[in-house]
C-alpha cells in the first residue's frame, strides 16, 4: 500500500475551487479584521459519549482530543439533534430542526428516500453557517463525510459548494472530490474490498486511500487551506468530519488486535486521534493561529451496538434515549476561555447542536440575518465558560422513519423531549410516555411517569404541538425489510 501524500490531496481538493472559478480568500472582506476568530469545528461519526479517556474510557487514551480538554472545556449535557447521521448534520449545519427540511434518517438509494417520506437532499436554500461566515469574509471548507446529499444513486444533488464553501474533500456521501477506501484485513484473504465502490460514478475526481487513511487524507487537505488562509490574513472556518469511527472499522493492520469489533473500533479511534493532532498541533504551533481560533469537537450521534460505547447512558445511534443523542463536547479556545477555567467540566448546561450556530455567528460579530429564524440559541457565554446557561426552549426529537425497532427494540419511542432535567419518550399518538429525571437518572432506569401524570402531560403536549407544527415522513407507517438495513 502506498500511503496518500499531502501534496495529492492539496491538489485534488483545489478542483473544487476551478470548478466554481474561485479561490479561498483572494479578497478579504474590508471589514474583517484579525480579531475575528477562526473556526474548527471536528464532527466525530458514530462514537459515544464515553469513548474519549477524557469521558471516562479506560481502555485507551485519546492522547491529543485530551490534551484539548485539559486546555478547554468539556461539556456533559450536551445533545445532537437526531439519533443518525445525515439529520443530525443538517441541524448543526444549519442551526434548525433537521425535520424543517425532510431529513429525519440517513440520506441513502433515491428509492429508500422516497419510500421513507424524505428529502434527496439538503434544500440549499436552506440557512448554512458556512455561508452566513463567508458572506463576512471568511474562507469556508469542508473536509471529511458530508452526507446531506449525493450519494448511492443520487447524483444529482448539489455540489458541497453550493452550500457555502470555497473547498471540499469529502467521501462517498457527497459531490464533488472525494476520498474512496480501500478495506484490507490482516491476511488480505480475499483481497481488500472497495467501500461504496459505486461512488466512483458521481460526479467529482476520487482518490483511493487504505482505510485507515481517510481521516488523514481529510487533515491533509485542511492544513494547506488554514495555511493559505492564514498567509491572506483572512479569517476561517472549518469542517472537519472523519468518516472514522464509523463501521466498518479497518485499523491500521498494526492496531487490529484480536479482530473482535470493540478492539478494531479502539484501534480506529486511537488512529483518529493521532491523525486529527497534527492539525491540532498545527494550530497550537502558531501563536497568532492559538490565541485567534476555537475548536469545537463532537460526534454526530451514538456509537452502534457493540462497537463504541455510550458510557452510562442508555441506547445506542437510532434510539432517542441518551445514548442516541448525547455527545461529548469540548470546546478549546486558549486566547477566549479564562486560564483559570482551563480542564473543567461543565455538568449542568444543557444545550444542543442548533445552539452553536447562532453562538458562533454571536462570536464572529456576524449578525443574524433577520429573515432566518434558529431553532438555535445564543449561547456564547456557557461555551467559552463565562456562565452556565442552559437553553431556555424545550429540545425535541422525531425518531428516524425506519428506526421503530432497531438493536433488538421491537417498538422504540417515536418522540421524546428534554426540558431542563425532565424528559419525557412517547409514540407520536402520546401513548406509552417514559419520564426521566436526567439529573438523578441519566441512565433512564427509572420511569416516573405514573407519579408526575400533570407533568408527563405538559411536556407531551408540548411535544406534540412540535411535531404537528413540522413536516411529516412516513415514520408512523413505513416498514423496512431487516435485510435492507444500514
Amino acid at each position: 500500500m502506498t500511503p496518500l501524500r499531502s501534496t495529492l490531496v492539496a491538489s485534488i481538493v483545489l478542483i473544487t475551487a476551478a470548478l466554481t472559478g474561485k479561490s479561498i480568500a483572494e479578497k478579504p472582506h474590508p471589514d474583517k479584521t484579525a480579531s475575528s476568530p477562526n473556526m474548527i469545528l471536528v464532527f466525530i461519526d458514530d462514537m459515544g459519549w464515553g469513548d474519549f479517556s477524557c469521558f471516562g474510557n479506560t481502555e485507551t487514551t485519546t492522547t491529543n482530543i485530551d490534551r484539548l480538554a485539559n486546555e478547554g472545556i468539556r461539556f456533559n449535557r450536551f445533545y445532537v439533534n437526531s439519533p443518525i447521521c445525515s439529520p443530525s448534520r443538517v441541524a448543526i449545519s444549519t442551526g434548525q430542526y433537521p425535520t424543517r427540511w425532510d431529513v429525519t434518517s440517513y440520506l441513502a438509494t433515491r428509492q429508500l428516500n422516497e419510500a421513507r417520506g424524505m428529502a434527496q437532499w439538503l434544500d440549499p436554500e436552506a440557512p448554512m453557517l458556512a455561508r452566513f461566515l463567508k458572506n463576512a469574509g471568511y474562507a469556508t471548507g469542508h473536509f471529511g463525510k458530508w452526507h446531506m446529499g449525493g450519494q448511492r444513486n443520487v447524483g444529482d444533488a448539489p455540489y458541497i459548494s453550493e452550500y457555502g464553501f470555497d473547498e471540499s474533500l469529502t467521501n462517498f456521501e457527497g459531490l464533488g472530490p472525494r476520498i474512496l477506501a480501500w478495506c484490507y484485513s490482516p491476511d488480505n484473504d480475499p483481497p481488500p474490498k472497495k467501500h461504496f465502490g459505486d461512488a466512483e460514478n458521481l460526479p467529482g475526481p476520487t482518490t483511493w486511500v487504505d482505510r485507515s487513511e481517510v481521516t488523514q487524507s481529510f487533515v491533509d487537505a485542511a492544513i494547506p487551506f488554514i495555511d493559505k488562509a492564514a498567509e491572506n490574513g483572512t479569517p476561517f472556518y472549518i469542517n472537519l468530519w472523519p468518516d472514522d469511527v464509523h463501521t466498518p472499522c479497518y485499523p491500521p493492520l498494526h492496531r487490529w488486535g484480536d479482530g473482535s469489533d470493540r478492539t478494531k473500533y479502539i484501534g480506529v479511534l486511537k488512529t483518529m486521534d493521532d491523525q486529527l493532532g497534527v492539525l491540532f498541533d498545527r494550530i497550537r504551533d502558531d501563536e497568532h493561529l492559538r490565541d485567534n481560533t476555537i475548536i469545537l469537537i463532537c460526534s454526530d450521534n451514538g456509537p452502534a451496538q457493540n462497537f463504541g460505547s455510550a458510557g452510562p447512558h442508555r441506547g445506542y445511534k437510532t434510539h432517542l434515549y441518551e445514548g442516541g443523542v448525547r455527545s461529548p463536547l469540548i470546546v478549546w479556545a486558549p486566547g477566549i476561555i479564562d486560564s483559570t477555567d482551563a480542564g473543567t467540566v461543565n455538568e449542568t448546561s444543557v444545550f444542543s447542536a442548533i445552539d452553536l450556530v447562532p453562538s458562533l455567528l454571536d462570536i464572529a460579530g456576524v449578525p443574524q440575518p433577520d429573515a432566518i429564524e434558529f431553532d438555535g440559541e445564543v449561547l456564547s457565554h456557557t461555551i467559552f465558560g463565562k456562565g452556565d446557561a442552559s437553553r431556555k426552549a424545550p429540545l425535541f426529537f422525531r425518531r428516524p422513519p425506519d428506526r421503530d425497532a432497531f438493536y433488538g427494540v421491537d417498538d422504540l419511542p417515536d418522540l421524546a423531549v428534554i426540558d431542563g432535567n425532565w424528559k419525557v419518550l412517547c409514540e407520536f399518538d402520546g401513548a406509552n410516555p417514559e419520564l426521566y429525571n436526567l439529573e438523578k437518572d441519566p441512565a433512564e432506569t427509572n420511569n416516573l411517569a405514573d407519579k408526575n401524570p400533570e407533568l408527563v402531560q405538559r411536556l407531551t403536549n408540548d411535544l406534540l404541538a412540535w411535531q404537528k407544527s413540522m413536516p411529516q415522513d412516513n415514520g408512523a407507517t413505513f416498514k423496512l425489510d431487516k435485510k435492507k438495513r444500514k
